[in-house]
C-alpha cells in the first residue's frame, strides 16, 4: 500500500436519539460500494457490510430486525450462517438505537470498529489502529 494514496473504507450506522431517525453511509475508493455496503429500512434499522462484504447480510439482517430480534441476535445469526465470517465487517443499529458490530480477524488490514451510544463506525484498509 502506498501511504501517499489513502484507499480507506469507512462506514457508519447511527440513530438520532432526539428524532428517532437512523441511517447508514459509506465512503471508499472501491467502485460502486453504495450498491453493496449500506442497507436500511424505514421503521426497522440500518446495516453496513464491508471488508469482503456479504450483500446477503443486508436483506437478511433487516428482515431479522423487523421480526423483532436484537442487533446482537441478528449479528450472531448472520455470522453463524457465513463460513467466511472472519473476512467480514458488519454493523447494525435498530429503531431503538441498539447497536452491534463485528470485525473478523481476516478483514482487510488494518480493520476495526468503534461502538458508541446509538452508532457504530467501521474502517478498513487503514494505515494502523490509531486512525479509527
Amino acid at each position: 500500500m502506498n501511504p501517499k494514496r489513502p484507499i480507506h473504507t469507512f462506514s457508519i450506522v447511527a440513530r438520532d436519539s432526539e428524532t428517532g431517525e437512523f441511517g447508514v453511509a459509506v465512503q471508499s475508493h472501491w467502485f460502486s460500494v453504495g450498491s453493496i455496503v449500506p442497507w436500511a429500512a424505514a421503521g426497522v434499522g440500518a446495516l453496513a457490510t464491508q471488508s469482503f462484504a456479504n450483500p446477503d447480510f443486508g436483506p437478511s439482517g433487516l428482515a431479522l430486525l423487523k421480526a423483532g430480534r436484537s442487533p446482537e441476535q441478528v449479528l450472531a445469526e448472520l455470522l453463524a450462517a457465513d463460513p467466511e465470517r472472519d473476512e467480514r465487517q458488519v454493523a447494525l443499529v435498530d429503531r431503538h438505537g441498539q447497536v452491534a458490530a463485528y470485525t473478523g480477524e481476516r478483514s482487510i488490514p488494518w480493520a476495526g470498529h468503534q461502538i458508541g451510544k446509538g452508532y457504530s463506525v467501521q474502517a478498513n484498509i487503514m494505515v494502523d489502529d490509531r486512525t479509527v
